[in-house]
């Protein structure tokens, strides 16, 4: 089996395309397609589903893949084991879920980019489900999630528990909240959410049901500020970190709610598959500087 084959297939599972896979390798597109080619005669297999598009790997592709990102990375680690300078070169494929994208996109990657410079850092945003299956699956090399209390990520990953994170509830003083509120208060209004696959929404969707409440999402929207401002317009009841909102130019805009019998509250995790190898090294700085960029105090409820 050629490695140069191996990677080009990979290229092509990761990119979605030849195209991307040639742009990716400095290769012609034949060039890349030759190799895919190559493998699968190796193998004895077809690996893609050349009828989809993005191209997607077949079952036996699938497996490929996941086999051939582990042999690339032992490649990894042998070459910055035997480099003399020592340095840890290569890519770090990092997983976020947008709730700790706005403190995992500053100090941390500044501390990790500073300390590892020869680094190449591929950052990937999504979901906790499927970020966790992508770590299994040997797509990404380490994922910082959030899971539901009681929740506890697959047993083959390596898990730092990062620890228990909270949000604030905010609303327009206009929407006419009561303050401090009850559960079935908060029942009586529309709310503005991240989209189905946020670990909050999760929690506070099973809040609601467990008490025999409405739970009512008015709009969904993946960005912060957009959130934030539709709140403030009073369009719902929001879910905010402390860290966004003491960022946010809608503070001043908005009430935080005090609810003493409802505290959404999930728990952050960094996951990868052992062993870490070259990536051990990084992988630590970031889990320590996300822990710390992650203290953000709760600020009083007015």
């Amino acid at each position: 089996m050629n490695i140069h084959d191996l990677e080009a297939f990979i290229a092509v599972v990761e990119t979605g395309s030849i195209v991307g896979a040639s742009a990716r390798l400095n290769l012609t597109q034949p060039g890349v397609t030759r190799r895919i080619q190559n493998l699968e005669d190796g193998l004895a297999t077809e690996l893609l589903d050349r009828q989809s598009k993005p191209l997607k790997p077949t079952a036996s592709g699938r497996e490929a893949y996941e086999h051939g990102r582990r042999v690339l990375r032992s490649l990894e680690d042998l070459r910055a084991g035997v480099s003399p300078q020592g340095e840890v070169k290569g890519e770090f494929r990092l997983g976020i879920m947008p709730y700790l994208s706005d403190a995992a996109l500053a100090l941390p990657l500044d501390t990790l980019r500073a300390a590892f410079p020869q680094l190449t850092l591929r950052i990937t945003s999504g979901w906790s489900p499927r970020l966790v299956e992508q770590v299994a699956r040997s797509e990404l090399d380490a994922v910082a999630v959030c899971l539901a209390e009681g929740l506890a990520p697959p047993d083959e990953l390596v898990c730092d528990d990062l620890g228990a994170q909270s949000v604030l509830l905010v609303a327009s003083p206009s929407l006419g909240v009561p303050n401090p509120a009850k559960l079935a208060d908060l029942s009586r209004f529309a709310w503005v959410m991240n989209e189905n696959g946020c670990g909050f929404r999760a929690f506070i969707r099973q809040s609601f049901e467990a008490a025999r409440l409405p739970f009512q999402v008015g709009v969904e929207a993946l960005s912060v500020d957009l959130r934030m401002s539709l709140v403030a317009r009073g369009h719902g009841i929001g879910i905010v970190t402390p860290g966004a909102f003491a960022d946010s130019r809608w503070r001043d805009k908005v009430e935080v709610i005090d609810c003493p019998d409802f505290k959404p509250q999930v728990r952050a995790w960094l996951l990868h598959r052992p062993p870490a190898g070259r990536l051990a090294g990084p992988i630590a700085l970031f889990r320590d500087a996300l822990i710390d960029g992650l203290k953000v105090p709760m600020p009083l409820v007015s």
